[in-house]
């Protein structure tokens, strides 16, 4: 196994991957599966390896788990996983998240530093919101 495992799930939007952080029971593989609906692929549930990539950060799937995703009431459902995408953006879900930012965090994974934004997980539009942060935070080459 090459690469340091990470516990956060996690997909890629047009081909740019979003590390998806969070508590247990906090809603991170429900969002991942909202995304992946909107047209996301699933890159890792609950577990990634992280690559460094010359200044960036690769997300690929953990072998244990890879194309798999729990889905609540229904367990563990099989979907096609990428091998690999270049990390963009870190959304960590949180109760507590501000209600208003006027710049992302900036969090360290693997020894690069990331921007990062703390979402609120009880919203009826997360995955908007996720793609919102994307659009606007995400770094271009991960």
């Amino acid at each position: 196994m090459t690469g340091i495992a990470h516990q956060a799930s996690c997909v890629a939007i047009e081909g740019r991957a979003v590390l998806i952080e969070g508590a247990a029971g906090s809603g991170k593989s429900s969002l991942a599966l909202a995304l992946i609906d909107r047209g996301a692929a699933l890159v890792g549930d609950d577990g990634v390896l992280l690559d460094r990539a010359g200044d960036g950060l690769v997300a690929r799937p953990h072998p244990n788990t890879r194309g798999l995703i729990e889905v609540r009431n229904l367990g563990l459902i099989a979907l096609p996983a990428m091998d690999g995408a270049p990390v963009a953006l870190v959304l960590v879900l949180d109760e507590a998240a501000p209600r208003f930012v006027e710049a992302a965090e900036w969090v360290e994974r693997a020894g690069l530093s990331l921007p990062c934004l703390r979402l609120w997980p009880g919203s009826p539009v997360l995955p908007l919101r996720a793609e919102l942060a994307l659009a606007r935070y995400g770094v271009s080459g991960g």
